[in-house]
């Protein structure tokens, strides 16, 4: 039989039981977001995300979901490499509206041409140079296309209307890709390109003391670092940078990597492929080359943020815009709404992409004015 005394240590053990289990599960909930975000807002089929996408984006989504990709998270880089892109899908939807999928008669007035580029070790890259119409000399931008430094990612679009909008020469690099080449290869690359540009682009009737840097997603990161060692290394400095929803630091517990964790296009899995892919090492990680928004910044020209808001790397975007301002550096941020990852080079069938486009190539004529 339990005394007195006894009960009361039972009660009290008991209620010290009950305790803890509501301080664990209220900690549960505290750090569960994705198990609380289900019970406030509805999935979008399309997106994958609580974010609607505006009609034309619905569109481009659904024609790129026809296409029947497979998920890269889940492939060898091979496999990878040969899923469609969104590029396949506007050139889909294209032809589905009769449409001529040119990209000269697209983007017209602009001429290319190949070139080779000696990089650090003395390999030769390609690269495309598109050229305006007209006698010159016109600035330059050297532009670093996406993929997650993975995948040769079909970038003509874009290169092609910063080239028109912005009247200057666009010099994009076939930097090389990882695995076969990992961290820091392409970062190496793209400097090297950097500096061919700055020596070289008068042959093109480019003027090698108006240069520019831009890129998408891993391109956009390549167009931060280059510009931070550009200046390191003292060549030219550039006038201004378009980071285009660029990849600025290596977390994986941002606010987009939650709310858009199954994003489509790109979602956090692919991310987290990418990077496993690219780095050789764990210390690759806090290299300021990848982690940008921790390097010194205040060395950077005046730098542009486009990003998507359907797009687990919508807040590295908004994290680079901060960092910069703790810099002084100047720095303009847009969002565009309703679209995703990978959407400014879509403008053939997606105004929103159409007006990035446009706001990048503002930002770039007015940097060269300066």
């Amino acid at each position: 039989m339990l005394t007195f005394r006894s009960r009361a240590i039972a009660l009290h053990r008991i209620t010290m039981v009950f305790g803890v289990g509501s301080l664990v599960l209220s900690g549960l909930a505290a750090v569960s977001p994705p198990g609380i975000a289900k019970e406030k807002y509805t999935i979008d089929p399309v997106t994958g995300t609580k974010y609607k996408p505006e009609p034309e984006m619905k569109e481009l989504l659904m024609a790129w979901a026809a296409l029947g990709g497979k998920p890269i998270e889940r492939l060898t880089p091979t496999e990878a490499r040969l899923q469609p892109a969104m590029a396949d899908a506007v050139n889909a939807l294209l032809k589905k509206r009769g449409e001529d999928t040119d990209p000269a008669k697209l983007a017209p007035d602009v001429t290319t041409v190949e070139a080779t580029i000696p990089a650090q070790d003395g390999t030769q890259l390609t690269t495309t140079l598109y050229t305006p119409a007209g006698p010159g000399p016109f600035p330059a931008v050297v532009y670093f296309h996406g993929g997650g430094w993975v995948l040769a990612d079909r970038h003509d679009a874009s290169a092609r209307a910063l080239a028109k909008g912005a009247e200057a020469v666009v010099i994009s690099v076939d930097y090389r890709l990882a695995p076969e080449n990992k961290f820091p290869t392409a970062w190496d690359d793209a400097l090297a390109t950097y500096k061919w540009t700055a020596t070289n682009v008068g042959r093109w009737r480019g003027d090698p003391r108006r240069l520019a840097l831009a890129g998408e997603g891993a391109g956009g990161n390549l167009a931060i670092s280059t510009a931070l060692s550009a200046v390191a290394a003292g060549v030219t400095r550039p006038k201004a940078v378009i980071a285009i929803y660029p990849v600025t630091q290596t977390g994986t517990a941002t606010e987009s990597y939650v709310d858009s964790v199954n994003a489509k296009p790109l979602n956090k899995a692919m991310l987290g492929w990418f990077l496993d892919k690219t780095s050789s090492s764990v210390a690759d990680k806090t290299d300021h080359r990848l982690d940008i928004i921790h390097a010194k910044l205040s060395l950077l020209p005046p730098v542009t943020i486009i990003n998507a808001q359907i797009d687990p790397l919508r807040s590295d975007g908004a994290m680079l815009e901060e960092a910069l301002k703790q810099a002084k550096v100047k720095v303009t941020r847009k969002e565009y709404e309703g679209v995703t990852h990978d959407f400014f080079g879509a403008a053939a069938v997606l105004p929103a992409a159409k007006n990035a486009q446009t706001f990048a190539a503002e930002q770039l004529k007015d940097a060269f004015k300066e």
